[in-house]
């Protein structure tokens, strides 16, 4: 009678249909055998598991295989009460393809006269925290050996002062590559000068060391007309280029984003601007407020953001896209272009929800389906770290990515 019933046993959970969830390829796996309806039976071994990459170990199946296939398994499984006699149960585990191998990534022609790297990542001192910058060629460009046209530039400037800019050049434009190359890099070099800042500086002091309003709002006004005078340097440098070169100035669109900043005795000073869909965010310790610290070209230009090289963006209200904050200290100062903002963030209402940036800090420190890990504590390899998070898969968001975090 015994015999009979551990034979039955042993039968039912060889012809029960047990389906193990599907794989993907390059993405961690799990799955726990659930043997509730099977209390006498025991899984020993899973035959052929090794050519997955996956292991088996205390009734689970984990781990990251790194091919697709269709892999025949034979399931190795005893009754407790006949312990030396083992069945074989056959089933399947299907790996899906990792869509990432889907795209090709060809390099981009090193001979051109406006080469530059497909990526490139950058780490270093930022006023008295640190800074790391990436910027990666998206799938889209990749695939069919174009080049990047975002761009980045990270500068520190007499006076203790610091910049860093970003750029975004336009996917119709021919030369965007150029155009957000020389938008990053003319900025920063405007601002590499002791007059100018010490022009700042000055007026800085009034704003927050004076009761007078009218000198307040004086002063507030001297620090755009300064920093106004950069940017008009940005489209003026754009102008010429395209002259020179037998361009039009619409050849180099892109966008455009900085924050210009430095620490005083009553906090930290952050200037910034922006024209286009990148945003400028600051991040309070604890994460207890997130400000979004530029005018985002959404909403109204929606499918048609502006760029630098637009001279009608120099009209009247052109000072909204300046701003002057200052706040005793921070936990992150983020840049960012859209290849970026619209997989993790979509929408700009969510630039400013604390919870959106808790899981957007989540996710770079390994909360992601890649296991990508950036680690801001034992950061000497964060700029690499921070390059291959970027390579996240998002459906349908294949565009350039630049990403800059002041911590």
């Amino acid at each position: 009678m015994e015999k009979a019933v551990i034979y039955r046993e042993k039968e039912e959970f060889k012809e029960v249909h047990l389906v193990l969830k599907n794989a993907s390829s390059k993405q961690f796996y799990e799955f726990s055998f659930e043997m509730d309806d099977f209390p006498n039976i025991r899984i020993k071994n899973i035959v052929n598991l090794q050519e997955t990459g996956l292991v088996f170990e205390n009734n689970k199946i984990s781990g990251i295989p790194y091919t697709s296939n269709v892999h025949d398994l034979d399931i190795e499984f005893y009754h407790i009460h006949d312990q030396s006699n083992t069945e074989i149960k056959k089933v399947h585990l299907f790996v899906n393809a990792d869509p990432k191998d889907l795209w090709k990534n060809i390099p981009s022609d090193p001979g051109d006269v406006y080469y530059k790297p497909d990526e490139i990542a950058y780490k270093g001192k930022f006023s008295d925290k640190k800074i790391a910058v990436v910027s990666k060629r998206g799938r889209s460009h990749a695939h069919e050996g174009k080049f990047r046209d975002d761009d980045f530039a990270v500068n520190e400037l007499p006076g203790d002062w610091n910049i860093v800019s970003v750029a975004d050049g336009a996917g119709s434009a021919i030369m965007a590559r150029e155009g957000s190359r020389l938008a990053s890099v003319s900025v920063n070099r405007f601002f590499n000068s002791e007059e100018i800042l010490k022009g700042i500086e000055k007026n800085i002091e009034t704003v927050y060391n004076t009761s007078e309003l009218s000198k307040q709002s004086e002063a507030r006004e001297n620090i755009i007309r300064l920093l106004y005078e950069g940017v008009l340097h940005v489209y003026h440098t754009l102008d010429q280029a395209a002259t020179e070169n037998s361009f039009s100035i619409k050849d180099f669109h892109t966008t455009l984003i900085f924050a210009l900043t430095k620490k005083f005795d009553f906090g930290y000073v952050i200037l910034t601007f922006g024209v286009g869909d990148c945003p400028i965010n600051l991040i309070s310790p604890e994460f207890s407020e997130v400000k979004l610290l530029n005018r985002m070209d959404v909403g109204e230009f929606g499918g048609g953001t502006r760029f630098i090289t637009m001279k009608d963006i120099f009209g009247d209200d052109m000072a909204s896209r300046f701003g002057i904050t200052c706040v005793n200290d921070f936990s992150y100062l983020v840049l960012m272009t859209d290849g970026i903002y619209d997989p993790k963030f979509m929408t700009e209402s969510k630039l400013e929800d604390t919870d959106s940036w808790t899981t957007f800090f989540n996710d770079l420190k390994g909360n992601n389906d890649d296991r990508a890990k950036v680690d801001f504590i034992n950061d000497t390899h964060i700029d690499q770290q921070l390059l291959a998070w970027t390579d996240f898969w998002s459906r349908g968001n294949h565009d350039d990515r630049t990403l800059a975090i002041i911590y």
